[in-house]
């Protein structure tokens, strides 16, 4: 579970704040949609609530854990063992394959061998089975982010944060991806945030948080 308790986020402190004092928690399993125009504060919320800025007033816990009283490595650690995050922009690396694009974060934890299996089960299921071995180069706008939406995957975090991940893509492929969130929501029990501005697609969440100049309006199904 991730509370926030009094979340105040201010970019410089003689600024207004962009983030108003909000009250959150998120529950395991929870499949959540933030929307809201455009500097309601969406986005801002989601990389607090990801740990990706710790540069916040109040507190955020990780079921009992204080994110700001937690040191550099545990938060490291935090980020690596129950963390994905998913951007706009899939920010594959150029030289490499579908498949090591996917395992960059096992290579990085000292986990390749054990994760292979798995990356390649998840190419599968995001309809690139065939295309593990092309350059990010060789693919669709779309493919190059379900790869990074796998890549977010591979450590079976057990939370998914993504941010307007459907933004650069046509409608199509904006399903294709949704689809997938619900899917391993479904089936992996990961608990998915995303943000979008677009309504249709914030209506495939379970629960959808809408922001107002950085306070919550409504939180439901």
């Amino acid at each position: 579970m991730i509370r926030a308790q009094g979340l105040i986020k201010k970019f410089r402190p003689e600024e207004a704040s962009v983030i108003k004092g909000i009250d959150l928690e998120i529950r395991d399993g929870d499949f959540i949609s933030m929307m809201g125009r455009s500097g309601s504060g969406k986005s801002t919320l989601l990389y607090l609530l990801s740990t990706l800025d710790r540069h916040y007033e109040g507190q955020i816990f990780y079921d009992s854990a204080d994110v700001l009283k937690m040191d550099v490595e545990n938060v490291h650690k935090l980020r690596n063992q129950q963390i994905g995050f998913v951007f706009q922009f899939h920010y594959l690396l150029s030289e490499l394959t579908a498949l090591e694009n996917i395992l960059l974060p096992a290579r990085k934890a000292g986990l390749l061998k054990e994760k292979e299996a798995f990356a390649r089960e998840l190419l599968e299921t995001i309809g690139l089975a065939g295309k593990a071995n092309r350059l990010p180069d060789n693919l669709s706008g779309g493919e190059q982010q379900r790869v990074a939406i796998a890549r977010a995957l591979v450590m079976r975090p057990k939370y998914l944060f993504a941010d307007e991940p459907t933004g650069n893509l046509d409608s199509t492929n904006g399903e294709i991806i949704l689809d997938l969130f619900a899917k391993f929501n479904r089936e992996y029990k990961t608990t998915i945030i995303y943000v979008t501005h677009d309504k249709e697609f914030g209506n495939w969440a379970h629960r959808k948080i809408h922001l107002v100049d950085g306070l919550i309006e409504s939180d439901g199904p």
